[in-house]
């Protein structure tokens, strides 16, 4: 096409050009599958002006072949055509990216294939290993090696010198020992292109000699070719390019013959013969060796002989070496940089013996050497871009200088370049090293060096080949993603990039989206994290995800404050069929629950979604939002499968073990009941993290019975002040006691919105219910409502702190259960009702004269068992008790006697069985009974006999004894005595009115010898016919103790008085007790 470059032709005339038997063919019609297949655009000479030419659409119209060719590529010319391009990355770059819809990358051999390429080559496998350790010792040969065209010349260069080592041959066309193998790749071009020459003066000249005899007016034109086509950037050429530079084209074959390796020539189909060089590397070296050929021949400037002036005359080696260096550096495409290092390494005269005869063989001058070498090191100091800073590198490998880059190897391996401040030569080196270096590029981490902008696009060019670029934490702006961004839109290996925590805002994300954008971009994994981002970033990234050539699988956008808005934004991107994302990552961005609806309804909206993965830890679904996206979840039809929503590996343990313990998920529920399943300290962590999380909308948590401890408590706590869903909690039935309650009360003080709290059966006293209050009135906002503190012992004032907290209306707190059973709070309701009093607050209790049955007593029992009830005074004087109800009262007291004072059952007939338990709750150490009424309880003697051994068996406290109107008669006073003999006896009230007594001898011997006397006070022994007092008084008389005498005399002139008739025994006056 090139031949038709200047003719005007319509599209259909040209197609039957070349392919006559389509003539007749209606192309435009949609049923017509068309292919164009354009090879090799980089070998066109059209200008392909995409954006001046006119618009053509006529394919039966004469135009300009440029015309043609771009509006066939934009889609102007047959629109349902498909169009296939083959070309170099260079001229890739002309075509718009919106006519590209596929980009596929012919890359080269890597490492694993270089090797197998040699293995392959030579069935020697020796020969092939020594040619693999050989090219591996020289960085620059090896990184060559992934051009196939290289590993041939590699192969064939090196296969020819071992095999001239095994014959132990000498060439004595080399000053140095001909052995030595190429290190540079200067010297391995050097070496195939003279045993090329040497090859075919063997095949067509019959020539063996080892000195060459040079076609030296051949190889000039030939080189004059290369280097004039190499400065337009063509690759073929044509008849009167060769004739240009003095070749007859009826003798081309004679080029084509003398070195069939390095120059060819085609006969094309229809339109005639075209040349080229076997591999453009090949036409660069030929180029190179022209220059100095032209140098040595003319004493000119190749690249200035056509406007030399005359004072211009006899140019130097270093002269020419300087014009081909900025030369090379003013190339947008880098055309000149290999001919740069072959012209370089030409210039040394270390080099040139294999050329003998060809180039001069001036001795070497050090120090035009040293002058090209600072020339080069000085242009590090300019601004260059990478790839052309890098390729000085490797010019300076071919002058066989090392000094930058044994700096900075130093500096790597001391670990010093994180602090050093670098020239740019020094960076141009590091970036060399590190596309130098023998380890595969997959990863490039910025931390490593210098967390800037400027490292950053100092080391593009390493960016640029790896697989992975890790940027995070690196102080980077947007200026770093401008620069990324032409990367992106350049050739470049990357698949990850990495550019979290950094300061890049919207602006430096919309830069960076350009590049994601560009067809070149094959960048699958996206993390911008914590950079600062908004809705507009979203925004951004949605058209992305929606353009065509996006390669974007995995996008990592947590920690920015995207909000509902930001996501709408960006679920504009997920709806588009063109969104390949597989993974989403919208952690800590502050998403609330119409966020999440946006997200479910772009998925549900677009049939062939990709994702698979959706990250949602740290945002708050509302109320709806996690039923959601686990509805989606359950829908076959959707991809999505994985959705994170808990923030930490503890929460998610928790999460797992409630999901396999209870069978439910926990994030759909409100109610978790954990009852009777034991829970470690490290459980009861990871479940406090669960709930925590904003995706956990649990309201009722029970804990009963799961062995919690106050470590428990402060784990719980910190879920109370941080935590608004849960709303009633359970954690009766655990040894809590005063410490774990003090430490969960530390939660009820701050953000808390606990409604109920239940801690029965908690082993909480005082302490606890003091923390309790103290926590409830310190937060003015608390939503406490019900208090759960059945089964506990508030001690003397935890009930009433309790009370006065309810009676403050500051406070919302109203229900409070200390009862344990439903029967104590009956008898709670029916005392409340009966007296008017509240029971729990009360230490006296008076039901004298009302009747109470069975029912009520056991009622009141429960009330008394129950450890929030403090009465100390009970008084069931003429109640109607029944055995039954006695044997219920004193179980009752038995089992929480600690507080009753005084206990009146008088007018209460006592049976065998109410006074059994009534002396077992005597001998109880615990009850601590100061006052006791059994006046008229019809008590037997035997009764008698088992109650005054109780007594005796328990006797410290006991101030007051009430047994009027009970026959105990004369035997009952004897084992009275038995009491008042008792040490611990400190009885100081006793009376006995009325119990048919007429002896009192043995009580009178008792207190005259025994120390009762110091404690008793008021010894009643009315209305008993007693014969024999004068003792009793004498005794009193001369005692001690303080005994009111004239009380004593009294009472005992009462005694005296005539027996009442049993009637008046019998009768129901309750005063005489």
């Amino acid at each position: 096409m090139n031949l038709k470059e200047k003719v005007e032709v319509s599209l259909m005339d040209l197609l039957c050009e070349f392919f006559p038997e389509i003539k007749g063919l209606d192309l435009t019609r949609k049923n017509k599958k068309v292919l164009f297949i354009l090879d090799g655009l980089d070998e066109c000479r059209l200008p392909l002006k995409f954006d001046g030419n006119e618009i053509w659409s006529d394919i039966t119209s004469p135009a300009p072949l440029d015309v043609l060719l771009t509006n066939l590529i934009k889609g102007n010319l047959l629109p349902h055509a498909h169009i296939w391009i083959t070309t170099r990355p260079a001229a890739a770059g002309k075509i718009p990216h919106e006519c590209i819809d596929r980009v596929t990358e012919v890359r080269g051999f890597n490492d694993e294939q270089k090797k197998e390429y040699f293995r392959k080559r030579f069935t020697d496998q020796n020969m092939a290993d020594t040619i693999i350790d050989h090219v591996k010792k020289s960085k620059s040969l090896f990184i060559m090696c992934h051009i196939p065209v290289f590993c041939w010349i590699s192969a064939t260069v090196l296969q020819n010198i071992l095999e001239k080592k095994s014959k132990d041959q000498t060439d004595d066309t080399q000053d140095s020992n001909s052995d030595d193998t190429p290190q540079t790749l200067t010297q391995m071009y050097t070496h195939f292109f003279r045993f090329q020459i040497q090859q075919s003066r063997r095949k067509y000249d019959g020539e063996y000699s080892p000195d060459i005899s040079w076609d030296m007016d051949s190889i000039y034109s030939l080189g004059k070719l290369a280097f004039e086509q190499l400065e337009k950037s063509n690759l073929i050429f044509y008849e009167s390019d060769l004739e240009e530079c003095g070749i007859d084209v009826s003798k081309a074959s004679v080029y084509s013959g003398m070195c069939t390796q390095i120059f060819k020539q085609d006969t094309g189909i229809i339109l005639g013969t075209v040349y080229c060089f076997v591999h453009l590397s090949i036409q660069e070296f030929i180029a190179a060796l022209y220059a100095h050929l032209f140098l040595d021949k003319n004493k000119k400037d190749v690249f200035v002989q056509e406007h030399m002036e005359p004072e211009a005359q006899n140019e130097t080696l270093t002269g020419l070496l300087k014009t081909a260096v900025d030369k090379a550096l003013e190339s947008d495409t880098g055309h000149l940089d290999l001919f740069l290092r072959f012209l370089l390494g030409l210039s040394l005269e270390s080099n040139r013996p294999l050329l003998r005869g060809l180039l001069s063989q001036e001795e070497s001058n050090k120090q035009n050497n040293t002058e090209i070498v600072q020339y080069i090191k000085k242009k590090f100091e300019d601004s260059l871009c990478s790839e052309r800073s890098i390729n000085l590198f490797y010019c300076l490998n071919e002058l066989n200088d090392q000094t930058l880059v044994q700096e900075i190897q130093k500096h790597l391996s001391e670990g010093s370049l994180s602090s050093s401040d670098l020239s740019p030569a020094q960076w141009s080196a590091l970036a060399f090293v590190l596309l130098t270096s023998d380890e595969e590029l997959k990863e490039f981490e910025l931390q490593k060096f210098k967390k800037s902008d400027e490292c950053l696009i100092r080391l593009l060019a390493v960016v640029k080949s790896s697989k992975q670029a890790l940027l995070n934490d690196c102080n980077l702006t947007d200026k770093s993603c401008s620069a990324l961004t032409d990367v992106l839109s350049s050739d470049n290996s990357l698949e990850e990039l990495n550019m979290s925590n950094n300061n890049l805002q919207d602006s430096g994300v919309k830069l960076l989206c350009a590049g994601l954008k560009n067809i070149k971009c094959e960048i699958k994994k996206l993390s911008v994290s914590k950079c600062d981002l908004t809705e507009e970033s979203c925004s951004a990234l949605a058209a992305v995800l929606s353009s065509d050539s996006s390669s974007l699988k995995d996008l990592d956008m947590s920690r920015n404050n995207l909000q509902d808005d930001g996501v709408k934004r960006l679920s504009e991107g997920l709806k588009n069929t063109n969104c390949d994302l597989n993974k989403l990552s919208l952690s800590d961005c502050s998403i609330g629950e119409e966020g999440y609806k946006c997200l479910c309804s772009a998925v549900r909206s677009n049939p062939e979604s990709h994702l698979i993965e959706l990250d949602l830890r740290g945002n708050d679904p509302g109320e709806t939002g996690v039923k959601l996206i686990y509805q989606l979840i359950q829908d076959h039809k959707w991809k999505l499968n994985t959705v994170r929503f808990l923030s930490s590996s503890s929460a998610v343990e928790a999460f797992e073990y409630l999901t396999e313990t209870l069978g439910i998920n926990p994030l759909l529920q409100r109610e978790v009941n954990l009852s009777d399943h034991k829970l470690d300290e490290s459980r009861v962590n990871q479940i406090c993290d669960l709930l925590k999380d904003k995706h956990c909308h649990i309201n009722t948590l029970i804990l009963r019975d799961c062995g919690l401890t106050e470590e428990s408590c402060s784990a719980l706590a910190s879920v109370l002040s941080s935590n608004i869903s849960v709303k009633e909690l359970d954690m009766s039935n655990n040894h809590l006691q005063d410490s774990g309650v003090k430490r969960l009360s530390d939660g009820l003080k701050n953000n808390c919105k606990l409604h109920k709290l239940t801690v029965s059966e908690c082993s909480v006293e005082e302490e606890g219910y003091k923390c309790l209050c103290s926590a409830v009135r310190s937060n003015p906002e608390s939503h406490l409502i019900e208090l759960d503190l059945r089964g506990n012992d508030p001690g003397e004032t935890g009930v009433k702190l309790i009370y006065q907290l309810i009676q403050d209306h500051k406070c919302k707190l109203n229900t409070v259960r200390f009862l344990s059973s439903s029967s104590a709070v009956e008898a709670f309701e029916y005392l409340t009702e009966t007296l008017g009093i509240n029971p729990l607050l009360q230490r006296e209790v008076n039901l004298s004269g009302h009747k109470l049955d069975e029912s009520r007593v056991n009622q009141i029992c429960d009330l008394l068992k129950d450890k929030h009830c403090h009465i100390n005074t009970l008084i069931l004087r003429a109640c109607g008790l029944t055995d039954e109800g006695v044997v219920a009262l004193t179980s009752a007291l038995n089992s929480n006697p600690s507080h009753l004072r005084k206990l009146d059952l008088s007018l209460n007939p006592l049976r065998d069985s109410g006074v059994e338990h009534l002396c077992a709750l005597l001998s109880n150490s615990q009850f601590r009974l100061k006052t006791l009424d059994l006046c008229r309880c019809s008590i037997k003697k035997t009764q008698f006999d088992k109650m005054i051994s109780a007594l005796c068996s328990n006797p410290s406290h006991l101030r007051e004894l009430n047994l009027s109107r009970n026959k105990i008669k004369d035997i009952g006073v004897k084992l009275l005595c038995r009491l008042l003999e008792h040490s611990q006896c400190k009885l100081e009230k006793l009376s006995l009115n009325d119990c048919k007594i007429t002896d009192v001898t043995a009580l009178t011997d008792t207190l005259a010898q025994t120390r009762a006397l110091r404690f008793l006070k008021v010894l009643n022994l009315s209305n008993n016919n007693i014969k024999d007092q004068k003792k009793l008084h004498e005794v009193l008389k001369s005692s001690n103790c303080e005994l009111n005498l004239n009380t004593l005399y009294m009472l005992l002139l009462t005694s005296v008085r005539a027996v009442r008739s049993s009637s008046d025994e019998e009768d129901g006056d309750t005063s005489k007790c």
